[in-house]
């Protein structure tokens, strides 16, 4: 069961783009967050354990080094040759514009790397970092903008102490808009307090303004964090498999056909991950998708018809 016969992949994008499969190679530039460094807070947010996918984020190995690893390992798993470099750990837009543009030229550099993808923070993208993406783009690389929005409920991102608004990213996705640069906005489903009605909001919010490419994530709870102390006090109890299955397909449902889904879920390893158990495989999470949409008779899209 193809979960692209019913969601408009970014694997089956690249795929029709450029006739072979381009995949991400994760990357830890070594960056820190403003969340956590004292300038707007410490600690990161309440759910943030960045050691949970990060195990070298004290003393990173060079970006090259990274990148000759990740590659290995893809080409055996999925025979690809070609790569988009994403730089994922932190906020990797928190630096002078110089500085970014020396460790982005590092990645592109390497002969099969045809692009970037930057995660960051949406109160962390001056228009300096737009612009220098945006040469990136007229030059011909695959850019991507990946902006952590997680909710656009205020209270929400206050409860989980990520120290923006949604006005900050409405800014930084107009400001992106504006120089043809394409954004991907990272929503989390099942944030403390909200229900399935306030994923479906703040999707329709994100559309409204004009995104170009969608990631989902189950909020799930990791070692050494607050919301893990949260969680042993009974004050947050996580999605079952089967509520976070039918919030996506109502994502889904109702997404626009031309946006592009990066991500419908999300995982932690077992040396960190406590609950929910179901974030520990996600395949198992995306063959759900994919099932209850055919049973469903839906696809992207359809509530919208």
């Amino acid at each position: 069961m193809q979960l692209s016969n019913y969601v408009r992949t970014l694997g089956q994008e690249l795929l029709q783009q450029y006739g072979q499969r381009i995949h991400k190679l994760a990357i830890n530039a070594g960056f820190t967050c403003p969340n956590r460094d004292g300038s707007k807070g410490r600690g990161g947010c309440t759910f943030c354990n960045n050691a949970s996918f990060n195990p070298n984020s004290r003393r990173p190995p060079d970006i090259s080094s990274q990148l000759a690893a990740g590659r290995a390992v893809l080409a055996k798993r999925t025979g690809a040759r070609r790569f988009i470099a994403y730089f994922q750990a932190y906020t990797n837009t928190y630096a002078d514009v110089q500085v970014l543009s020396e460790l982005y030229q590092q990645a592109l550099q390497e002969p099969d790397v045809i692009g970037l993808a930057i995660g960051t923070r949406p109160d962390c993208v001056p228009p300096a970092v737009l612009d220098l993406l945006c040469e990136y783009q007229q030059q011909g690389h695959e850019v991507w903008l990946e902006l952590g929005l997680q909710s656009s409920f205020d209270h929400t991102l206050d409860r989980v102490q990520r120290g923006h608004g949604f006005a900050e990213y409405r800014q930084t996705l107009l400001a992106a808009r504006q120089r043809g640069l394409p954004v991907c906005t990272h929503l989390i489903v099942g944030l403390p307090g909200e229900q399935a009605a306030h994923s479906l909001t703040s999707l329709k919010r994100v559309v409204e303004l004009g995104v170009d490419g969608l990631k989902l994530h189950p909020l799930h709870i990791v070692k050494h964090t607050m919301l893990a102390k949260q969680w042993r006090q009974g004050e947050y109890q996580p999605l079952t498999l089967e509520a976070y299955i039918d919030i996506v397909c109502q994502l889904v449902e109702h997404t626009p056909p031309e946006i592009v889904y990066h991500r419908l879920t999300g995982s932690a390893g077992d040396d960190t991950l406590l609950a929910p158990a179901w974030c520990g495989g996600k395949w198992t999470v995306l063959n759900g998708i994919a099932q209850a949409l055919q049973v469903r008779g839906s696809y992207q899209g359809s509530a919208l018809n």
